[in-house]
């Protein structure tokens, strides 16, 4: 069973495609903060009531690979969808290396945004269970 009121967190720079993403994860029923940076995200306060991260590959100071670096050197398993506006095979290949449950290249469309959510919320609960399997999209 998927935990749909799972928080779903999106840490981009860019402030229209967080309202965006905002309005739509609020529309398919999912609690969502938005963070412009990567330092916002990981100082916010506990990080264990998180579903999922949805986290820009390409921001200034951290970008998302570094993010998803320093969840992982934490001990945080926190499942993590990456998008972009940049396509670049080497970053695909390190962030899914990594663990990435979803790599996404804007524009992309919702059903690919919301299969990848439900896939990242699938492996969350896995790992809540301590039955976690490795899932890609």
């Amino acid at each position: 069973m998927l935990k749909k009121d799972a928080l779903i967190s999106v840490v981009d720079d860019d402030e229209s495609v967080r309202k965006s993403m905002q309005r739509l994860l609020k529309s398919l029923g999912f609690a969502v903060r938005t963070f412009p940076s990567g330092w916002e995200f990981l100082h916010q306060g506990p990080l264990h009531d998180h579903g999922c991260a949805i986290v820009d590959v390409r921001m200034p100071e951290m970008n998302g690979l570094d993010l998803q670096k320093r969840l992982s050197d934490s001990g945080v398993s926190l499942p993590v969808i990456f998008i972009t506006a940049y396509e670049d095979p080497g970053v695909r290949a390190q962030a899914m290396q990594a663990g990435a449950v979803a790599f996404l290249q804007k524009p992309f469309s919702d059903p690919f945004l919301t299969d990848a959510i439900m896939l990242a919320l699938e492996r969350s609960n896995q790992q809540d269970s301590g039955q976690f399997r490795n899932c890609s999209l």
